[in-house]
């Protein structure tokens, strides 16, 4: 007895959303979604949620990549027999992982361009925001709506000095001193903090351990307009790797032009970007 031919069930929703994501992590040509086929893709569009294909809005060639589940965060180590004071937090530039992650860090709080907002939305991009207090000036509404879709807040000092150098009086109150202001602004204590212009000295380490600091971070690779500046090492992204997204250029790229040409750099490398404090 013959058996009757019976017609493919249709893809489920999940099913189609599922053969777009696995080529998530491609830097090809062509897009992801389109290498489907014109039918098969167009059911993906129907049924896949909107953030899937955000990417597209925003000039990427395929999704973000999601990162890895954070690893267990370590226990904060023990003091030393007959030490006073909290340990010195540790001075960081990249993050030692094997995670195929780099981590968005921006500095100062100068720039509000109100379109790097969406795109952190859109894409749920997880970024860094390094807050000094006399630059913010006015504009915290900004960094509060960056903070509800998901951007992490961190101590950028209150007046952007230089630190190595200064008595411990004068670098506790800039450090303490912007650990109150972010406290009353969003209801958070920073763990992580940034010395401006990257300096610090013995005397940073100890005040910023006073002030509740867990670690201090720098960048081994930074951004302008798009070119990658390595302050050491190899001149390429590796796992791990702390950037710092440069300041505004008054007749450069906007903020979210200059991520943009960032995370097309951080995919065509076969990488994506972590939330740095779920590292550190």
């Amino acid at each position: 007895m013959r058996r009757r031919w019976r017609r493919p069930r249709a893809l489920t929703a999940a099913a189609l959303t599922g053969a777009a994501l696995l080529l998530t992590g491609c830097a090809q040509s062509v897009d992801p979604i389109e290498r489907l086929g014109e039918k098969a893709a167009q059911r993906v569009r129907q049924h896949a949620p909107a953030r899937d294909l955000a990417y597209r809005h925003w000039g990427l060639r395929a999704p973000l990549a999601p990162a890895p589940n954070p690893p267990a965060r370590p226990l904060a180590r023990p003091l030393a027999p007959g030490t006073a004071g909290p340990p010195l937090p540790p001075v960081v530039d990249r993050v030692a992982t094997r995670d195929k992650v780099v981590f968005l860090t921006y500095d100062d709080g100068a720039e509000k361009d109100p379109h790097f907002v969406d795109l952190v939305r859109d894409l749920r991009l997880p970024v860094s925001m390094f807050l000094t207090d006399s630059v913010v000036g006015p504009g915290y509404g900004h960094f509060a709506r960056l903070r509800s879709v998901g951007a992490g807040v961190q101590n950028h000092t209150l007046d952007h000095p230089a630190m190595a150098g200064l008595p411990y009086a004068g670098q506790r109150a800039e450090i303490c001193g912007q650990q109150e202001k972010l406290r009353a602004r969003f209801g958070i204590r920073p763990r992580l903090f940034r010395p401006p212009y990257g300096m610090y000295d013995t005397t940073t380490l100890r005040a910023a351990a006073d002030c509740g600091v867990s670690a201090v971070v720098l960048w081994r690779v930074s951004s302008t307009t798009g070119a990658l500046t390595y302050a050491r090492g190899d001149h390429h992204l590796r796992p791990g790797d702390i950037i710092q997204v440069g300041p505004d250029e008054s007749t450069g790229p906007t903020l979210k032009e200059r991520t943009l040409r960032l995370l097309r750099r951080v995919q065509a490398e076969g990488l994506t970007v972590g939330r740095l404090e779920d590292y550190l």
